[in-house]
């Protein structure tokens, strides 16, 4: 014990020094106050009560303080009992100089002790000075009980004070302050008791307004059960207007003793708590990674077969209903296992980082469940999913292929049977006998038509023929009704034929009625020509290959494209007037029973050229429309990646502030998805007008998906990294400083995007001091690249940096407390867990723990040495 020197001035008689605090001024042995009769006879029964709780383990006492230690026997024996050291052998003679020799052995001793008696002498003991004695005893009191106490470094009166606090610090009407009035209501005490034995006091019957009653109690119960002696009457304390404060301390640094092994056992208990509640939170995250990579998988494995199934439709429509459920799989089953994809990579990395950081052993999850295994899944998936969309456009192409030709085929065998309707009969009639000249010139005109019709009929009965053919050829599914059609039509044909040559002479009568349609079809040439040079313009216009070198330049093309499409309603109005002259020639000859040519005199236009060219000019809009945006997302998912990339690698802020970036960035990311969903609108409105191709941009729709689905799960991970290395900076007690030194000399040496290679890894601890070794080296390598990947990653860099300095629990430290709780015992008890540790925790170490086997060891014994090293993943240690 280093010496230290106390100053108190009892009297102005004598003096004692000693340097630590609580010998300042407050405690003072005012002689003012040693007069109160109150006070004298407080501290005369509590230190006469201290000695005895001594004394008695050498089997004596003394009964009057003053009178008992004037020879020096009986305070050489208390000196000896308390500090457990012999004094030197007292004189045995009863004369005055005897009993003076054996009290200065006495206080030479004390002295020895570091606390220097002033202007003290061995005959004021000697001659029964009350005072004198009082302020000895105090002295042995404070150098012995009480000058050890000490919470956090204060001193030994504030430590000591500081402990009542803490400890009654929940109780109601319990409010300690000093060492004198706060203790007058008796609760102080109570509460001290009832903090370490509840079983022993109920507090909660206690009553503030009666004092005596509570100190009778504390007194009773601490001299019942924990062998404190009862030093101070209820009643002297209560009646004093302010108790003595030094009686007090000495009766409560009693306490301070008796549970000072009941707070060792609840530091330990709190240091398995801590321990165990890591452990907790560990294994919950294990079973929700093993759930959601389970869910996640059975969803790839139920999918995978779907989308391998390339067992064709026969109808465009059911076709078209495949393509519409792989977009609801693309836009709404997908895009949440993408997250959820995202999100166990995530979990699995904040997972080991927390197993890291807390000594623990490394996730290994269930064999075909590791991230590895997922990612192989997932890239599996997108294998099939990409071939099947392709399968699906290129049977889609062909059931359209399909369709048009049956459609054409019904088409031509439409116009074909529309205009044979009647031809018999008409060929067959003998109204030219009696017919005028003009109805007979009339009649002659209209079948030397006729026969020109004819003529030109033949070649869509042989398309009708050739498309029948490609139709069998292609496998059509109602192949069986196109043969049948194509026949009746070939045998009405050469019907048409034999009829027609035996009319020819005498059908000149329809010149006249072919003399309105010629007018007809003249005002459709003077209308069908400009339109039809609009729309030339609009397809040169809406083709024309554009360069821009800006957003704002795309923005312009965007306007431009929007004042266009304002066009497009009246250009529609113009080509239902022109149509609505072909339809007039039509409903004529419908009426007149007049087959049409097809062909106009005037122009090659046809109405079904206007038609295409019309629905070309509508596929080219939506071209343009989808390219205009798709040229201003795709380069700015590439920006938003770049920013990304370089706030990741930015050091000159915190990492807080690196994560407020990060968060900035992923909410406009958020906020910019009404982009892409329009642009997905875009796309699918020129997929159901069956577009395949735009030369006006270089992104198509999977471009966009692909690269959005990076950025969000780019951001996801970056934000994930900065947490990982904000959790590995608290935990490992690194400062911002250190953190952003790290980083820097990692970008430095990093060649490879977050990779060092070995040697540039090498490079960079050089750079740092390190004297490198190939032997020292190549065991840092096993560190930072347990798996040989030939990199090292900055996650793997700052867990080195730090891991050797890093204050982390053991395993050793956690048997050390369990063999508190267990009183050195090798082994603990189910009660003896349930008593320390709160219910869930206790029950999680009753079921885990294994059964102790031992001599004379109890049933419940449980084997807390194996269970702590099975907690960090060792051996028995």
């Amino acid at each position: 014990m280093t010496a230290v020197e106390t100053h108190i001035t009892y009297s102005n008689s004598y003096t004692i020094h000693h340097e630590d605090t609580y010998m300042t001024q407050e405690e003072d042995w005012d002689r003012d106050l040693l007069l109160d009769p109150a006070w004298e006879k407080q501290q005369r029964k509590t230190f006469t009560a201290w000695c005895n709780s001594h004394l008695r383990k050498a089997g004596t006492q003394i009964e009057n303080i003053e009178e008992d230690f004037r020879n020096g026997l009986k305070l050489m024996l208390l000196l000896e009992v308390i500090s457990g050291e012999r004094l030197p052998k007292p004189d045995k003679g009863k004369m005055r100089f005897h009993k003076i020799a054996n009290v200065n052995k006495a206080l030479d001793f004390i002295c020895s002790k570091g606390v220097k008696l002033v202007s003290i002498g061995a005959e004021e003991i000697v001659d029964g000075n009350v005072k004198m004695t009082l302020g000895m005893i105090w002295t042995i009191i404070l150098r012995f009980a009480i000058q050890d106490i000490s919470v956090e470094e204060t001193s030994a009166k504030e430590g000591l004070l500081l402990w009542c606090q803490r400890k009654t610090a929940p109780y109601r009407n319990v409010n300690v302050q000093n060492f004198h009035i706060s203790w007058k209501d008796g609760l102080a005490l109570c509460a001290l008791i009832h903090r370490h034995r509840p079983d022993l006091i109920d507090y909660s019957k206690l009553r503030k307004d009666d004092p005596i009653g509570n100190l009778n109690t504390a007194f009773d119960v601490a001299e019942k059960y924990l062998d404190i002696p009862k030093m101070l009457d209820a009643e002297d304390i209560v009646n004093t207007p302010k108790p003595d404060e030094k009686a007090i301390m000495t009766y409560v640094s009693c306490f301070y003793h008796a549970f000072a092994g009941a707070e060792q056992a609840e530091t330990a208990a709190n240091r398995i708590c801590k321990v165990l509640a890591v452990n907790q939170e560990n294994e919950k995250l294990m079973e929700e990674y093993e759930k959601l990579a389970s869910e996640l998988l059975e969803w790839i494995r139920r999918t995978i077969p779907w989308l391998e199934n390339r067992v064709a439709e026969k109808t465009m429509r059911a076709m078209q209903q495949k393509l519409e459920d792989f977009r609801d799989y693309r836009r709404v089953h997908k895009p949440p296992r993408v997250q959820e994809k995202c999100q166990l990579e995530i979990n699995f990395n904040t997972l080991q980082t927390k197993l890291r950081l807390s000594n623990r052993p490394a996730f290994m999850p269930s064999e075909g469940k590791m991230v590895s295994d997922i990612a192989n899944a997932w890239k599996g998936l997108e294998q099939v999913e990409k071939g099947y969309e392709e399968w699906l456009l290129t049977e889609i192409r062909r059931l359209e292929r399909l369709d048009h030709l049956a459609e054409k085929f019904k088409q031509k065998c439409n116009m074909h049977e529309s205009w044979t309707a009647g031809k018999e009969d008409l060929l067959s009639q003998k109204d030219y006998e009696s017919a005028s000249l003009m109805e007979i010139r009339a009649l002659m005109r209209k079948h030397e038509a006729f026969e020109s019709d004819l003529a030109a009929h033949q070649d869509r009965v042989e398309q009708i023929a050739a498309i029948a053919q490609e139709l069998n050829e292609l496998d059509y599914h109602d192949a069986a009704s196109v043969n049948s059609r194509c026949q009746a039509i070939c045998d009405q044909w050469d019907n048409l034929g034999t009829l027609t040559q035996k009319r020819r002479d005498a059908l000149e009568r329809v010149e006249k009625l072919w003399e309105t349609i010629d007018q007809l079809y003249l005002e459709f040439a003077k209308r069908a020509a400009p339109f039809n040079n609009w729309m030339d313009g609009a397809m040169e216009d809406l083709q024309d290959m554009f360069i821009v070198h800006s957003i704002e330049e795309i923005q312009s093309l965007i306007t431009a494209h929007d004042q266009f499409k304002a066009t497009l309603p009246e250009a529609d109005k113009e080509r239902m007037a022109t149509l609505g002259i072909h339809n007039e020639i039509l409903k004529i000859a419908q009426t007149y029973g007049i087959k049409l040519s097809g062909i106009n005199p005037y122009t090659n236009l046809t109405s079904q050229d206007i038609t295409t060219k019309w629905d070309t000019v509508k596929h080219l809009v939506l071209r343009r429309q989808f390219a205009a945006q798709a040229n201003i997302i795709g380069p700015w998912i590439q920006t938003k990646m770049e920013e990304i990339s370089h706030v990741s690698v930015d050091i000159a802020g915190s990492l807080e502030d690196q994560m407020n970036s990060l968060k900035q960035y992923e909410q406009n990311i958020i906020n910019y998805k009404s982009n892409i969903d329009k642009l997905e609108g875009d796309h699918q409105l020129s997929q159901e007008s069956l577009i395949f191709d735009n030369k006006h941009t270089n992104y198509t729709m999977e471009h966009i998906r692909v690269g959005w689905e990076q950025l969000l799960t780019t951001i996801a991970r970056t934000i994930n990294e900065v947490e990982n290395q904000i959790l590995t900076r608290d935990a490992k007690g690194i400062s911002q400083e250190q953190l952003n030194e790290f980083r820097a000399s990692f970008n430095h040496f990093d060649r490879r995007n977050g990779m060092m290679d070995p040697d540039d890894f090498r490079a960079c601890l050089i750079s740092m001091g390190y004297d490198l070794g190939e032997v020292e080296f190549a065991r840092i390598m096993t560190l930072v690249d347990p798996n040989n990947t030939g990199v090292v990653t900055f996650q793997a860099f700052i867990d080195f940096m730090t891991r050797e300095t890093a204050e982390t629990d053991t395993a050793e430290q956690v048997m050390a407390s369990f063999k508190i709780l267990a009183s050195d015992k090798n082994y603990i008890t189910v009660e003896e867990l349930r008593r320390e540790l709160p219910p869930e925790q206790a029950e999680y170490c009753i079921t885990r723990m294994t059964r102790y086997v031992g001599p004379d060891s109890p049933v419940d014994a449980l084997d807390y040495i194996s269970f702590s090293s099975a907690l960090y993943g060792e051996s028995d240690l």
